[in-house]
């Protein structure tokens, strides 16, 4: 056992602290009844019901809420391939198991179905009123009939000159058997039939929308918003597809593919290899669900059920407005800025503006810094660190964790350019993030072409930590700077995710990070010592567990005992357990939980100490911030785990503490304006519903998320006058230039 551990003591698996619940001295509940925890999916479902509320809220404006309608459509392609195609395999599988809150695989699958109904009847009605609105606006989505003749003249000359070259229709009979429909793609169903002959042929005809070039929603008029769909006009031009054929019918159809297909082997040879494997796979798995138009006959539903092999009244959700709704995002992009919450710019940060191109002696000699994105520019703080390390002559070393990338990665280019320019670049690039699998081979393999060393991560663990060490010769010795984030390092999710970073140079963490990162490229876990560093899975969770214990004693001596946590998702039974500890002692505690949340809050006598809150708004709560009051000398944590098992005991995660007062002061700001939060804040209830707050006065209309914006402007103008105060001439200068 290594200092870190010893010094956070011995914690059964089972999460029960024995002395923690006798200090506390009211353990009157058995804490490991099924009764005390929420579903994990039904919450998370929650967690959308709140999400698909913006886009019934009229405070928001109207193309914002055809954004937020669009995420849920997102949300729920992603629950169905990943959480129904698991638990369908459990069901499969005869697995009786039940989950913390003592359902079985089926009964979790029972009940998924009748909330996801209930979600779907509410989300085609408002989308039916979203679209009334936006024609009241003069943006019209159309059906092709609705065209006038010009109109419809100019969207078949399109079809014939953009569309018809790619299409594949396919035939159905004892030649051509039922072809093979991939995930997620838009199809339609066609029946055809000679002139004079009685017998109708059914054809398939996939709409090619991804990597096509060409969107979802057509503009019929470049300078008006008016729009057909792009399988519209496919099923309007039926007679060029099929010349001299009358066209019986013409039923849209999509599928759903189980995402969960990996069997990891802890022994695996070549990791890579049995990924490609799995995303292999995947194209073939089971399907979980099929969507129909409103307009498909039972025959043929039948039909599909039949060839696709799902269960015709269960896994068929009959659609009745735009199918895929997660493509209504191209809608929400319309340039009307109206129709737009007010354009947000992310500002640099306010220490790091300025002519200082060397963003080492800032850290070195006026940081740390707390970077909050996406109110601080993520290009002009992390990229730039990463920017300057590729050229500056003194890095010699940089080393990184990369689980999720943009298309268009500056970062990539940075650590090619590092490598060009002769430094020692390793990346721990996690090939199993979730739907990103072929993108990180891709970028895997673009690294180690250019001679950079790439490891695959520890099999058997996740590598999910958001961290960049670099290593620099500097006057007084060789320094490490590093940047410790919450978030990933993608440039699109930094302008829309709200999520925390720290760079600093503070030489215990540089030790920690040598120690943490040749944990990665070794790929076992040997005994190592850490200062400062959390990392999982063999040191954060007995951390955490440990402070909750000490402001368990805390309280009950008569000190001072706070605990305030903001994750994605509390759903870890030994952490929650500890918390209802932690208020059955009396122990105040605060959880800003984004969306799963398995605790109950507000139990007499078990969890009445407990509030838990969960804030939605124009950017998604993704920072990780932990805080313990430790009778007044306060702990702040950030880093990348959400307080899931999945997080503290299977993935390698690292949480890092905040020291510096000013940065402690910033973040306190922050958890003070969320958890006061009147206009984006939910409520949970004991029974796992949630209640929206209501502003009180002109102040609560406003969002934790808007004034956290007002506040990164101020500090900004604030250094910006003082520059000018103490750098005038340069400024006029630079303004003759």
């Amino acid at each position: 056992m290594d200092a870190q551990e010893m010094k956070a003591g011995k914690t059964e698996k089972t999460g029960v602290l024995d002395d923690a619940a006798a200090a506390a001295g009211k353990e009157t509940f058995d804490l490991t009844a099924s009764e005390w925890y929420l579903n994990r999916e039904l919450t998370w479902l929650e967690f959308n019901r709140r999400v698909f509320h913006e886009s019934t809220d009229a405070r928001n404006p109207l193309l914002e809420r055809i954004f937020f309608l669009a995420v849920i459509g997102s949300n729920l392609d992603e629950f169905f391939m990943k959480r129904i195609g698991g638990l369908k395999q459990q069901v499969g599988a005869g697995v009786k198991l039940r989950s913390l809150d003592g359902r079985t695989p089926q009964q979790q699958l029972n009940e998924i179905y009748a909330v996801i109904h209930d979600i779907f009847t509410r989300q085609q009605a408002t989308e039916h009123e979203l679209l009334a609105l936006l024609a009241g606006q003069d943006i019209h989505i159309l059906p092709c009939s609705a065209l006038n003749e010009q109109q419809r003249h100019r969207v078949t000359a399109y079809f014939r000159d953009n569309i018809y070259p790619l299409l594949i229709p396919q035939g159905m009979d004892p030649a051509h058997p039922f072809p093979f429909i991939s995930n997620l793609s838009l199809n339609l169903l066609v029946g055809t039939r000679h002139g004079k002959g009685e017998h109708t042929y059914l054809n398939r005809i996939k709409v090619p929308t991804t990597g096509s070039g060409i969107p979802r929603f057509i503009q019929v008029e470049p300078n008006q918003f008016v729009f057909v769909l792009f399988e519209d006009v496919i099923a309007d031009n039926l007679d060029i597809v099929f010349p001299g054929m009358k066209i019986e019918s013409c039923e849209l159809f999509r599928v759903t593919r189980n995402a969960v297909t990996e069997q990891w082997s802890d022994q695996a040879v070549d990791l890579l290899s049995m990924i490609e494997t799995a995303l292999q796979d995947r194209k073939f798995a089971e399907i979980v669900r099929i969507e129909v138009n409103s307009d498909m006959t039972l025959q043929h539903r039948e039909m599909l059920a039949c060839q696709l092999g799902v269960d015709a009244h269960k896994d068929i959700f009959t659609v009745s407005g735009i199918m895929a709704k997660r493509d209504l995002m191209e809608i929400a992009a319309i340039d009307k800025p109206e129709l737009h919450f007010p354009p947000h710019q992310p500002l640099d940060h306010y220490k790091l503006t300025g002519d200082f191109p060397d963003i080492f002696h800032l850290i070195r000699e006026e940081g740390p810094f707390l970077l909050q994105h996406p109110y601080e520019s993520f290009s002009s703080t992390v990229e730039r660190f990463l920017k300057e390390a590729s050229t500056d002559p003194r890095v010699l070393v940089i080393k990184m964790t990369l689980y999720r990338t943009s298309a268009d990665s500056q970062i990539i280019q940075y650590l090619l350019d590092a490598a060009r320019n002769g430094k020692q670049v390793a990346v721990v690039v996690e090939l199993l993030a979730r739907f990103d699998e072929s993108a990180n081979i891709h970028w895997a393999t673009h690294l180690e072409e250019a001679g950079i060393h790439v490891t695959y991560s520890v099999v058997g663990l996740k590598t999910h930590s958001k961290v960049i060490f670099v290593a620099r010769r500097d006057y007084d010795g060789l320094k490490i700077y590093a940047h410790i984030g919450t978030g990933n390092y993608h440039a699109d999710t930094a302008r829309t995710y709200s999520d925390l970073g720290l760079l600093t140079c503070d030489r215990d963490i540089g030790d920690d990070l040598t120690e943490f990162f040749n944990f990665l490229t070794l790929g076992y876990a040997p005994a190592r010592n850490y200062k400062k560093l959390f990392p999982s899975p063999r040191i954060l969770k007995k951390v955490l567990l440990e402070n909750i214990r000490q402001e368990i004693e805390h309280q009950v001596r008569g000190g001072q005992a706070l605990i305030q946590l903001k994750s994605n998702a509390l759903t870890d039974a030994d952490i929650i357990t500890a918390l209802y500890q932690a208020s059955q002692a009396g122990v105040r505690v605060d959880l800003i939980i984004r969306d799963s949340c398995l605790l109950r809050p507000g139990i007499p006598g078990l969890s009445e100490n407990i509030r838990v809150v969960s804030i939605v708004g124009r950017f998604l709560e993704h920072a990780r911030l932990y805080y313990f009051k430790n009778s007044g000398r306060e702990q702040y944590f950030i880093g990348s785990a959400d307080l899931m098992l999945r997080n503290l005991e299977h993935r390698v995660e690292v949480v890092a503490p905040v020291e510096s007062p000013a940065l402690q002061k910033q973040l306190r700001e922050m958890l003070n304006l969320q958890l006061a939060d009147r206009r984006g804040t939910w409520e949970m209830q004991p029974d796992g519903t949630y209640v929206q707050c209501q502003p009180e006065g002109k102040k609560g209309k406003r969002s934790s998320q808007e004034l956290l914006i007002q506040k990164s402007e101020k500090r900004l103008a604030a250094v910006r006058r003082q520059q000018r105060k103490l750098y005038p001439k340069k400024m006029v200068r630079r303004k003759e230039e």
